[in-house]
């Protein structure tokens, strides 16, 4: 059963996604929360698997809250809510470590899936956000540090990054590269252990600031 906690300012929002969730026999919402403070309550109390948390929340937003969580409760996701798909914070939240981003209008199925997929320890990260994530860093060209473990990694594996750093799934990746999809894990795997990263939105962050990434990714 995959715990889960909610954090929205906007009750409507709270009890909708709440009924959503409950409404999945392998979901269990523990608890709900208005702000960031009583968010953090939540999580020491319960330590959900996942928290679907809003950026803009009183007393301490989103953001700030999922660096505390991921600080103080790492094997708890956070997914962030954005009214839009190209919210300001998104990119800051991802850096503060949120393992992906909703949109506040998403369909009932498709919260239900985030949820999952966060819980599983995949990221969920749409190609809009990729782009802005690639504009940002563009707009930073010549500022990007060297970054440890980067050049321990081997051609596969560099390749491997490349690929989570565009989204693509270990599937996707297997049939890019040839390759089985249990052998994409183990290199997914070799990449987190050597760039120090908790998951791959972590990774795509890596692969961003360490200059990897020069030209915009489509959809």
């Amino acid at each position: 059963m995959t715990t889960v906690v909610i954090a929205d300012d906007q009750p409507v929002v709270v009890q909708g996604f709440s009924a959503i969730l409950r409404s999945a026999e392998d979901l269990q919402v523990v608890g709900v929360a208005y702000d960031g403070e009583a968010l953090l309550d939540l999580v020491a109390e319960h330590a959900p698997d996942v928290a679907v948390v809003d950026v803009r929340m009183p007393r301490l937003d989103g953001i700030a809250a999922t660096r505390r969580i991921g600080a103080s409760h790492p094997a708890t996701r956070v997914l962030v809510l954005t009214t839009y798909d190209l919210d300001e914070y998104v990119y800051e939240a991802l850096r503060a470590g949120a393992s992906g981003f909703l949109l506040k209008d998403t369909p009932a199925e498709r919260l239900v899936e985030a949820v999952r997929l966060v819980a599983s320890g995949s990221m969920l990260l749409g190609p809009q956000v990729t782009r802005r994530l690639v504009q940002d860093f563009a707009a930073r060209a010549g500022t990007a540090e060297p970054t440890p473990g980067l050049d321990t990694l081997t051609p596969r594996e560099r390749e491997v990054l490349l690929a989570v750093s565009r989204g693509r799934s270990n599937a996707e990746i297997g049939m890019d590269l040839h390759i089985g999809e249990q052998t994409v894990k183990s290199h997914v795997s070799e990449v987190l252990r050597k760039l120090d990263c908790r998951d791959r939105v972590q990774l795509v962050i890596t692969a961003y600031e360490a200059g990897l990434m020069q030209e915009p990714v489509g959809p």
